[in-house]
C-alpha cells in the first residue's frame, strides 16, 4: 500500500516511463518517410521518455533513475523473449485470423532490434542522469530547462546512432547515407520535441510535483 502521495507519483512516472520505452522499442521496426527524410516511427514515444526521466530525476535522484532504467531494460528483454516464443509458435491455420508471416512481419524485424534497442537505451540513460546531475550540482534548484535540455541534448545524439548502427546498419538492412540521415533526422526530431517540453517540465514541476515533496 503507498504510503505518501510522493510513492504514488513515482509509480505513476514509472508506469508511465515503462510502457513508453517498451513500446517504442516494439514498434521501432518499421521505418517513416517525412518529406525526403527516413526516421524510425519509435522516436515518437521517445518524447515521453524524456520528460519522465527529467522529472524522475528531479524529485527521485540519480540512484531512481538508473534503477528505473535498468528494470526497463530488463522489461524490454522479456517483452523480446515473449516475442521470440510467439513467433516460433504455430498459428492455426484457417482459423487464426493473422498467419504466421503476416505476425512475422510485424513483430520478427523488432527481434533484430533488441542488441541495439537495450544498448543504446542504457548507454543514453546513464550519459542524461550523469549530465542532468552535472549542471544540477552547479545551478541548484534554478535553471532546470538548462539540465533538462542539456542533458537531452547529448544523450540522445548517442542513442540516435547507436540504435539504428547496430540494428539496421550493420546487419546490411541500410545503407550508410541512410543511416547517417535517418540517425540526423531522429535526433533533430528528439532534440525539437525535447525543447518543447521542457517548458511543460517546468510547469508541471513547479505547479503540481513541487508541493509534494
Amino acid at each position: 500500500m503507498l504510503k505518501t502521495k510522493k510513492e504514488f507519483v513515482f509509480i505513476i512516472l514509472a508506469g508511465i516511463f515503462i510502457t513508453n520505452a517498451v513500446v517504442a522499442e516494439l514498434i521501432g521496426g518499421k521505418l517513416i518517410q517525412i518529406g525526403p527524410f527516413v526516421m524510425s516511427i519509435g522516436i515518437l514515444p521517445w518524447p515521453v521518455v524524456f520528460l519522465t526521466t527529467d522529472l524522475i530525476n528531479e524529485y527521485f535522484g540519480e540512484t531512481g533513475v538508473k534503477k528505473l532504467s535498468l528494470i526497463t531494460a530488463c522489461l524490454i528483454a522479456y517483452a523480446f523473449v515473449i516475442l521470440f516464443f510467439a513467433i516460433n509458435v504455430p498459428a492455426a491455420v484457417g482459423i487464426s485470423p493473422v498467419n504466421d508471416n503476416q505476425f512475422y512481419a510485424v513483430f520478427g524485424q523488432s527481434m533484430w532490434i533488441i542488441v541495439g534497442s537495450i544498448i543504446a537505451f542504457m548507454v543514453s540513460q546513464l550519459i542524461d542522469v550523469s549530465i542532468f546531475w552535472f549542471f544540477k550540482k552547479r545551478t541548484g534548484e534554478q535553471k532546470i530547462w538548462l539540465r533538462t535540455t542539456g542533458s537531452t541534448v547529448i544523450s540522445q545524439l548517442f542513442d540516435s546512432f547507436i540504435v539504428l548502427g547496430i540494428a539496421f546498419w550493420l546487419p546490411g538492412k541500410i545503407n550508410f547515407d541512410t543511416f547517417i540521415s535517418s540517425a540526423l533526422t531522429g535526433y533533430v526530431f528528439k532534440l525539437t520535441i525535447a525543447i518543447l517540453l521542457t517548458g511543460i517540465t517546468t510547469k508541471f514541476v513547479t505547479n503540481l510535483l513541487k508541493p509534494l515533496f
